[in-house]
């Protein structure tokens, strides 16, 4: 089925942290397919792998020098296929991190660009005599970064480069570029891999007079590369990473004449959720969803509460970047460029109702939903490593030496103190464990179709602390009566649920507009809601079927 992606659920898996099969204190992938059992039980389906190519890592692998290789920390093309041929053996896709916009300053082709004016890869990459072009271009990792040229003392030039200076732009004006990008494409999905993540599309071009973001040009050449992947690989996901405002993401779909990715990252939603809870306030997800446009038939948006990246907040304003930083970030260190580097579980204090409140919220909202490695058991982080690292430290297994991870006296990072108490295994047999919880939450959500393909309409509350919305399937995804059926043999009675949650710490009162009782598909167990003006318990979620 061409769009599984609209049922999927994806697992987002850092091979380095996951598990050392040799013992040298890196995870690698003959570690990773011993755990794949584990991905499985959580009711995911897709695995995105981060960066696996090699690199000097100075990115967390962003930063490639061989795109057809994989890092030796992780092991060989061998150990790659084995891997996506253990995955798919249990039913789960896999789709890889496609880097498209530059390169290591490693890769042979910068250092050859560096060495000869006069190489076919000068024009590989974005050079200039003065460093002065595209001045109207934001500087992404202001951190670190003071500008987006950098003089290269082997070249007697300037290069372009939208994010560390390790890291050289690919020069899109040149078509010699774009066939390196395909053929690299080509050499993974000859392998059988299910998709990619395109890294960072936004930045393909610049031109003189403009931010250098969401050019048209940039449009051509996705269009370009969906083409080539369609006429090809027919079924290939092909999923847009782009923090961008909504209405920015919009023609990363294309149109059905030209299409672009079938799916995208709705990153302000993301930091909204937070915003909301901390403020007890719905206004905030009301808001950015009035700003979220409706997208193509076909298309999907992808949905996370956290990932390998910062928690930007660059899609908010700085009033509220300030505000969210006093709140979730007080110790300077938690913070990275125009974000929160922290972990889920550590975010909401590790308290279990927030947590299963945010889930529930984020798993019925529109979207493809995106589960981090470790967050399945409220993995903390730790702040004292530098950059992102301190979201990125070795997953916890059990309660044994390096957390079950490796056998090496020195991992790659150090494992978290607290694995004794949190890991995989002590929370296996607890029922109300963040893995059991996430596991439930995951297998109610996948089990109603309005859930995963419904459509999406809010309900008027009364109450500005509660937030509630109805999903519902479209007549003609019906059947007869109040049955549905969806094309992967899923049931259910009843064509929508109704989501509510209190975002506030009190019980609040408030005045559904529909008729009848209700069960609430989070607590089977509980007794039917019934009438109109209802209780809803401090941060309560509620999935409402009828009864």
């Amino acid at each position: 089925m061409e769009d599984w992606y609209h049922d999927a659920v994806f697992y987002e898996l850092y091979i380095r942290a996951y598990q050392d099969s040799n013992g040298d204190g890196q995870g690698d992938f003959r570690g990773a397919i011993a755990r794949l059992d584990h991905i499985k039980s959580l009711g995911v389906n897709c695995i995105w792998i981060m960066p696996h190519y090699a690199s000097p890592l100075l990115d967390g692998g962003y930063d490639i020098s061989d795109y057809r290789d994989v890092h030796p920390d992780f092991g060989t093309l061998a150990d790659f296929k084995a891997f996506l041929d253990a995955a798919h053996a249990r039913g789960l896709r896999v789709i890889t991190d496609m880097v498209m916009n530059h390169t290591s300053d490693q890769h042979p082709w910068f250092q050859a660009a560096r060495q000869d004016k006069n190489s076919p890869y000068r024009d590989y990459y974005v050079w200039s005599d003065t460093g002065t072009e595209y001045a109207e271009t934001r500087i992404i990792f202001l951190d670190v970064e003071k500008s987006n040229w950098t003089y290269d003392e082997v070249a007697g030039q300037y290069f372009w480069h939208r994010f560390y200076s390790s890291q050289p732009d690919l020069n899109y004006d040149n078509p010699k570029v774009h066939e390196e990008m395909f053929d690299i494409m080509r050499f993974w999905l000859d392998m059988g891999i299910d998709g990619f993540r395109v890294d960072a599309i936004p930045y393909l071009y610049e031109r003189e007079g403009t931010n250098c973001e969401n050019l048209p040009e940039t449009h051509d050449f996705l269009q370009k590369m969906r083409r080539m992947v369609d006429s090809e690989y027919p079924g290939t996901l092909l999923i847009a990473e782009a923090n961008q405002w909504p209405e920015d993401l919009l023609p990363y779909f294309g149109t059905p004449e030209n299409p672009e990715f079938q799916v995208c990252f709705h990153f302000p939603i993301m930091p909204r959720l937070y915003q909301a809870l901390r403020a007890q306030d719905k206004t905030p997800i009301v808001e950015i969803w009035a700003q979220t446009p409706a997208i193509p038939s076909g298309t999907q948006w992808m949905t996370f509460l956290r990932n390998h990246d910062e928690l930007t907040l660059e899609m908010v304003t700085p009033e509220v970047r300030q505000w969210m930083w006093e709140q979730y970030a007080p110790e300077p260190r938690m913070r990275l460029n125009l974000g929160i580097r922290r972990r889920l579980a550590p975010l909401l204090d590790f308290n279990g109702e927030k947590w299963f409140l945010l889930h529930a919220l984020f798993l019925s909202l529109p979207g493809t939903p995106i589960v981090y490695y470790g967050d399945e058991i409220g993995m903390a982080d730790n702040i004292w490593l530098p950059d992102r690292h301190g979201c990125r430290t070795p997953m916890q297994w059990d309660a044994s030496k390096n957390a079950g991870f490796s056998d090496a006296n020195e991992t790659y990072l150090p494992v978290n103190d607290d694995y004794h108490q949190r890991n995989v295994a002590v929370q296996e047999d607890d029922p109300n464990s963040y893995l059991n919880r996430l596991r439930f939450l995951l297998q109610t959500r996948q089990s109603q179709p309005a859930l995963r393909r419904g459509d999406f309409e809010f309900v008027e509350t009364g109450n500005g602390a509660v937030l509630a919305f109805r999903r519902f399937v479209s007549d003609q995804l019906a059947v007869s009566g109040e049955q549905l059926a969806m094309s992967d043999g899923h049931s259910v009675r009843g064509q929508w649920v109704l989501c509510v949650f209190n975002l506030s710490d009190v019980v609040q009162q408030v005045g559904l507009a529909v008729a009848g009782g209700y069960q609430d598909l989070l607590h089977p167990d509980s007794l039917p809601l019934v009438g109109d003006m209802l209780n809803v318990p401090p941060h309560a979620a509620w999935w409402l079927v009828k009864t």
